[in-house]
């Protein structure tokens, strides 16, 4: 096999067909593709990612006549809410319908369901004819992969295939709103913002994912610890009086004044969406051996940046020991 196995559209979805899976660009994160509809194929996803089997997979789609495939009793407010936002970085839980496995969801009832941007992840999933189950191409709970060069550094040797389609322009995760109860309910924050929901349903609900190990999670990425480099990672103020490690990296934002300069800033500006497509970038960048400690400044907890303080939180050690 090619080292890593570059591939293309064509081949991917050939790939796709006989059960292999393989990861994809999209506009959030890369994905590691895989049948929706296969066992196996959701089985081997599972086992490259090293991730357990009570979260549950994401089910891309590239036409929203797609959506009754692998959705049942679809209400409304989904249609309401993909006209306004997809294609894009929206992932919608749903009834699932009978042919989507077990496996995929984790045994719920409930579908995640999204339609991605990125015209290559379109192509692959068009090509296959199939509904595509996609988590980030990574190790769990490691940094999410923004370009094809991040996959192949965690998966190369475990997948069939990679596409290269460039660098994540949204740079972290679809947000994820459940449509399964009385209100819509914000279960990840992403680029699509609760403010954006509440504008087309006219009422929105935000949960504190809590994690509960073991048992199934009502949706993708609800680990109390995840999306986590190898260096310890701290993300909020450091403690008065706290001596730094010598080799430590700062990741700041706009003009915060910090402890050491920084090393890398996600937005001078303090432009939010510069931050969001940047910040698992300079995440994998800094997660060097000669490093002892990540910091990274705090980020206002408005909008998308809801976005980011989430995978922030998740992926900071809790305190800093003296």
């Amino acid at each position: 096999m090619k080292f890593p196995p570059w591939t293309s559209v064509s081949e991917a979805a050939q790939l796709l067909k006989q059960g292999e899976v393989v990861a994809i660009p999209t506009e959030t994160v890369y994905g590691l593709a895989g049948n929706a509809f296969e066992p196996k194929a959701l089985a081997k996803i599972f086992a490259a990612k090293e991730r357990p089997t009570f979260d549950p997979l994401i089910v891309h789609i590239a036409d929203l006549e797609q959506l009754k495939d692998v959705a049942k009793d679809i209400p409304d407010s989904a249609y309401k809410l993909a006209e306004a936002y997809w294609p894009g970085p929206m992932t919608l839980i749903l009834p699932k319908k009978d042919c989507i496995p077990d496996l995929c969801t984790s045994g719920l009832p409930s579908v995640a369901v999204r339609f991605p941007s990125h015209p290559v992840a379109q192509a692959i999933i068009k090509e296959s004819g199939l509904p595509l189950a996609a988590p980030s191409a990574n190790l769990f709970k490691h940094v999410s992969p923004t370009t094809a060069e991040h996959v192949a550094a965690q998966l190369a040797d475990r997948i069939a295939g990679i596409v290269d389609g460039g660098p994540c322009a949204v740079g972290v995760e679809s947000s994820i709103v459940a449509l399964t109860g009385e209100v819509p309910t914000v279960l990840r924050p992403g680029a699509i913002t609760p403010e954006m929901v509440q504008k087309v349903l006219g009422q929105v609900a935000i949960k504190e994912s809590t994690s509960k190990p073991g048992q199934a999670m009502q949706a993708p990425g609800q680990c109390d610890t995840h999306y986590r480099p190898q260096v310890p990672l701290f993300f909020g103020e450091v403690p008065a009086g706290y001596k730094l490690p010598a080799h430590t990296v700062r990741i700041a934002f706009g003009n915060t004044v910090g402890p050491i300069p920084a090393t890398v800033n996600l937005s001078e500006s303090g432009d939010m969406l510069e931050a969001t497509a940047k910040l698992y970038a300079f995440m994998h960048d800094l997660d060097l051996p000669e490093n002892d400690l990540i910091l990274v400044d705090p980020i206002p907890n408005v909008g998308v940046g809801m976005a980011i303080n989430d995978r922030l939180k998740r992926a900071s050690i809790k305190k800093l020991t003296f």
